[in-house]
């Protein structure tokens, strides 16, 4: 079996990797997350937060396949299967059935807001581990919280 030769020393492999592994897991939800928002979205902002969820599904999406093969190029393999996510998510789950878009935006509000404070954790981390892989997190960062402002004026 082939495997990918890491660049990084053990102890550095092993924090990217721990970071890239909780990046990927809390991307994996978050489209979930905010997939079943759009799904059940209600009230007069429908239009608007419905498009709004979607940009968040295609951030969070395209991410996890950046952080994914980030991983794999390091010789880490990611886990991106229904049981890890399940069992390693830390993010709040939604209610099931109809929201209004009001709760909506408050909810995914304080989503983005757990994730983009988990993410500023592992840019910490990542800072002298792998630089490269920090400027991913750094990227990334900056747009879940353009998403965040975009949310929570909303709930002003």
């Amino acid at each position: 079996m082939a495997t990918v030769k890491s660049p990084l020393n053990e102890a550095d492999l092993r924090t990217t990797g721990d970071t890239l592994q909780g990046a990927l897991v809390d991307l994996i939800d978050l489209s979930l997350v905010a997939k079943q928002a759009h799904w059940n979205l209600t009230g007069r902002n429908f239009r608007p937060v419905h498009l709004q969820l979607d940009e968040v599904v295609d951030l969070a999406r395209e991410y996890t396949d950046t952080v994914a093969e980030r991983a794999v190029a390091l010789g880490v393999n990611p886990d991106g299967r229904v049981r890890t996510i399940a069992d390693t998510t830390k993010l709040r789950q939604p209610d099931g059935g109809y929201q209004s878009d009001d709760k909506v935006v408050a909810s995914i509000t304080d989503t983005l807001a757990q994730v983009i404070a988990r993410f500023r954790e592992r840019i910490k981390a990542t800072e002298e581990a792998d630089p490269v892989t920090q400027d991913l997190f750094i990227a990334l960062t900056a747009e879940l919280e353009k998403q965040h402002w975009m949310f929570e004026v909303q709930t002003q």
